[in-house]
């Protein structure tokens, strides 16, 4: 148990590794019943039979790590979360391998990435070895829930949120941190498609100083109406521009964006703080530079999108996250202007980048990176 007694929650950690107690369901679902879910899970729609949660106060750090059956919370009215959005969450997958194992990718930059937000949310900071615990935990008791099918797998979604009840607007000294599962399907059941996105002028994601780094609900709750908006126009995403010029490309509602150049250049917009730090994203640069590409974080406008397709410099644009990993980008459309070809086939280094990705994520390519941690063992 840790022993941290700090009011500072940014900075309070889990001091030796938390040891998990089990509470099995007794209304875990039947083998049949799991496997129709499987054939046809879509995203986000069902859920396992466990969940994990730790607690954190104050005075005891985090404590009481358990698995429990997955159902709902009970939380007061007045619990800090539901007025103040005090919150934080991850995104990662496990997959099985060919042989049945079960593993998942870089969960360590999750772990630092979720520390980083609790950082700037005035969260307690979870420790990296209880992170993946954490996840290792679930796997353990709902390991059957993992998909075999192609490009399937079951999605993780660790969260932390406060759940002291107060109306004060201060940091909570009570939070809780929880894992939830959900089998998925394959993101482009019919092949990969190159999609439409919007460029949203009215809206941004994030400001200066603001919280574009943190993976925080508000950052996605501030996309919803801009991104009702690329639906209205015909577009699967929204892209948004800096908050303080709105001349650069940000990001898009969920996802990093990236330019090919010719067939050995890839650039992306540089993080200022107010762009989220991709897993998925660090990851594609790297096998780029693996392949000999060089690899650009620097500022993009969208005139230099515009001029690029025009005389051909930039050859292919794509997005990427942990959901669709990469998502080849046909058309940008925005008032009055459209910017490439809403039917344009998906480029070959966008195609070949995710391949090589979901190889290495699925254990047909060599983990030469040692990025895979394994789960069920």
């Amino acid at each position: 148990m840790s022993t941290a007694t700090s009011t500072d929650t940014s900075t309070a950690t889990s001091t030796y590794p938390l040891s998990f107690a089990l509470t099995p369901s007794t209304d875990a679902r039947a083998e049949a019943e799991r496997d129709e879910i499987l054939a046809d899970p879509g995203f986000g729609k069902h859920f396992t039979d466990h969940m994990v949660t730790i607690d954190w106060t104050v005075d005891q750090g985090w404590h009481d790590a358990r698995v429990t059956p997955y159902g709902p919370l009970q939380l007061d009215p007045a619990s800090s979360v539901l007025h103040y959005g005090q919150e934080i969450f991850e995104g990662l997958k496990a997959y099985r391998h060919a042989d049945g194992s079960i593993w998942t990718f870089r969960p360590e930059k999750n772990a630092e990435r979720m520390q980083r937000s609790a950082a700037r949310l005035a969260l307690p900071q979870l420790s990296v070895e209880d992170f993946v615990q954490s996840i290792k935990q679930m796997i353990a008791v709902d390991g059957d829930w993992v998909p075999s099918a192609p490009e399937t797998s079951l999605y993780l979604r660790p969260f932390m949120i406060a759940n002291e009840s107060f109306l004060g607007v201060r940091a909570a000294h009570r939070v809780g941190y929880y894992v939830i599962a959900s089998p998925a399907g394959a993101y482009f059941a019919d092949g990969v498609a190159p999609v439409k996105i919007w460029l949203s002028t009215d809206y941004s994601r994030a400001g200066r100083g603001g919280t574009g780094a943190a993976k925080c609900g508000g950052n996605y709750a501030a996309s919803l109406l801009p991104q009702m908006q690329a639906y209205d126009n015909g577009c699967a995403q929204v892209l948004f521009l800096d908050g303080e010029t709105g001349t650069h490309i940000d990001e898009l509602g969920g996802m990093n964006v990236f330019f090919v150049h010719g067939t050995d250049t890839l650039v992306t917009p540089r993080l200022t703080g107010s762009i989220l730090e991709g897993v998925t994203r660090d990851s594609i640069m790297q096998l780029a530079r693996d392949r000999g590409m060089t690899v650009e974080e620097r500022e993009v406008t969208v005139d230099e999108w515009r001029d690029g397709i025009a005389s051909g410099e930039i050859t292919e644009v794509f997005a990427c996250g942990t959901a669709a990993v990469v998502t080849p980008i046909g058309q940008l459309k925005g008032k009055g202007f459209e910017i490439g070809e809403a039917d344009a086939p998906a480029g070959a280094i966008t195609l070949a980048l995710r391949q090589e990705l979901t190889d290495i994520q699925y254990g047909r390519l060599p983990d030469r990176h040692g990025w895979l941690t394994r789960l069920d063992a």
